[in-house]
């Protein structure tokens, strides 16, 4: 069986977004401009035929700036972006968020130490249910993803170093409880891409399909100003004890070339359709239906 997800990872590239589709800039839907606008986590709130409600996390550093945001997209377009005030002590650095499976309007996030954030959010009202830590990992670890997904009954959290140029990402899984904000063993594997090949990220974010594949973005920063790029792979399979097999060769779903995917999440239980988001430093942040 593990062999047969495996063997459908290239026809997932196949069936999701086409390169060719994603040369363009066509389909960015803009949701600010400048540093404090980027995208680095998106989380679906609710969605219908051609409408769709999502929270979005924004990586901010200092007092006063936003640190997410709720936006509305119809057909694809942009309609609402209203802020969202983070309660308490504002987290510094946040770079993903995850519905918390079979939890209606609770979320986990995280920020790039490794602190993660239990939130439940009604309407624009965030509340802070409680904080964790990652388990300890390399010195040099700076996460950029985190996904939830439950396999046979148990819940297991997938949290991504994201590594640099020759230094690779690492993936790590490990059971999780949402009502203890606790981890069992962790376990780990490296991971990197050829593409992007200069100022490369290889994990910025991480997510997992129902059943069971491991999506990745992998991206180009050479600083404020870019210029960026961007690929997402299928890069393997959550497997039933929590670890991550990865395949040979990842498979390359699509190139963004000029932008900094920070962000991603599927839309539907096949994932033929997904969110991405942005953080296009200086450009601000952009969202995206593929």
């Amino acid at each position: 069986m593990k062999f047969t997800y495996l063997a459908i990872l290239p026809a997932l590239a196949a069936t999701l977004l086409q390169p060719s589709a994603a040369l363009a800039d066509d389909g960015w839907e803009s949701i600010g401009t400048g540093m404090t606008s980027g995208a680095s986590g998106v989380a679906v709130l609710s969605r219908s035929d051609d409408r769709i409600d999502a929270l979005v996390v924004r990586d901010n550093k200092k007092t006063g700036e936003n640190r997410a945001l709720r936006v509305r997209l119809d057909d694809g377009e942009v309609t609402a972006s209203d802020p969202i005030s983070w309660p308490g002590e504002l987290p510094v650095d946040l770079e993903a968020v995850e519905g918390v499976p079979g939890k209606a309007n609770e979320y986990i996030a995280l920020a790039s130490d490794g602190k993660g954030f239990h939130l439940k959010l009604t309407d624009k009202r965030l509340k802070v249910l409680g904080g964790f830590q990652v388990p300890k990992g390399d010195s040099e670890d700076n996460y950029e993803g985190f996904a939830l997904k439950k396999v046979h009954g148990r819940l297991f959290a997938i949290w991504a170093d994201r590594g640099q140029d020759t230094r690779p990402a690492t993936l790590y899984s490990a059971e999780f409880s949402v009502p203890k904000l606790s981890f069992k063993k962790t376990k780990s594997v490296p991971f990197r891409v050829s593409y992007p090949a200069t100022d490369v990220r290889h994990a910025s974010d991480v997510e997992i399909t129902a059943d069971n594949r491991v999506l990745i973005s992998s991206a180009s920063d050479p600083g404020d100003e870019g210029p960026f790029d961007s690929a997402v792979y299928a890069a393997g399979v959550l497997q039933s004890d929590g670890s991550i097999k990865l395949s040979p060769v990842p498979a390359k779903i699509g190139d963004f070339p000029g932008h900094k995917i920070e962000a991603m999440t599927c839309l539907s239980n096949s994932c033929d359709r997904l969110l991405y988001g942005t953080d296009d430093e200086a450009a601000g942040g952009r969202l995206r239906i593929a």
